[in-house]
């Protein structure tokens, strides 16, 4: 793959006894969206956090060509990497623009303290958050709370960004909106590896995707092969229902 920014080969994690990723490796270029679907259980949501380094895991990692796999959570930050978990992790007694705050940690560490133009690009990128910036987190919306998550990852200025399940228990008018977000951030030069159970919708804006059963991956390619592929139609998009509207500048 061509300018290769993230690269995991031959990726394990287990839990005790049952191995919850098989093996998997998964490229992700500069300035690409790729996804990873596939069932409940088979392990995406213990990929990226291998990759984050939040569990152990054995195999190759690489960001940029540098080795990642035995560096500290807070290196994989301070080289540019974040991860916006399921759970999304809020300070929620803690203000919207407090939490924004806590995002630019990494950032701080190294000297830097003026942070005014990146909270003013996250507000413009999720103008509900302006409205609520003295607002307690644990008040928000879910939909609110997925974009303060995103938000305070961006604060970090981060060149791969990694979003698990960022779909998840939203209305589809919120994750029209975030999907916008996911697109413009390609434009802007970040790179993203996204876990989805919409399948539907994250290959619609994704530009490459690995399917991912019992902590392999059966398939991979790009994403519009995916989404014509009859085994992935059957499996995971089906041929009802109506599909998620593309954001401006997505590409099916």
């Amino acid at each position: 793959m061509k300018d290769t920014l993230l690269e995991a080969r031959d990726i394990h994690v287990a839990y005790g006894k049952i191995e919850a990723v098989a093996g998997v490796a998964l490229r992700v270029a500069r300035g690409q969206i790729v996804t990873v679907i596939g069932p409940n259980g088979a392990g995406k949501s213990s990929l990226l956090n291998a990759i984050m380094g939040l569990v152990p895991c054995s195999g190759g990692l690489s960001l940029a060509g540098a080795d990642i796999a035995r560096l500290a959570v807070e290196d994989r930050v301070a080289l540019g990497m974040c991860l916006v978990p399921e759970s999304r992790e809020l300070f929620t007694e803690m203000s919207v623009l407090d939490n924004l705050i806590l995002g630019t940690y990494a950032r701080f560490r190294k000297g830097e303290r003026n942070f005014d133009a990146d909270i003013e690009g996250v507000y413009d990128l999720f103008p509900r958050l302006r409205e609520r910036k003295a607002q307690r987190a644990g008040t928000l919306s879910g939909g609110e709370r997925q974009m303060l998550a995103i938000g305070r990852a961006l604060m970090a200025r981060p060149t791969l960004l990694m979003l698990d399940e960022p779909s998840l228990g939203l209305a589809p008018r919120i994750v029209r909106e975030i999907l916008r977000v996911v697109v413009s951030l390609r434009e802007r030069g970040v790179s993203l590896l996204i876990v989805e159970q919409n399948a539907r919708a994250a290959l619609q804006i994704a530009d490459y995707g690995y399917v991912i059963e019992g902590g392999r991956v059966v398939l991979e390619g790009p994403a519009a092969e995916l989404q014509a592929d009859a085994n992935v139609v059957a499996t995971y998009l089906g041929t009802g229902g109506s599909k998620t509207p593309l954001p401006p500048g997505a590409t099916a």
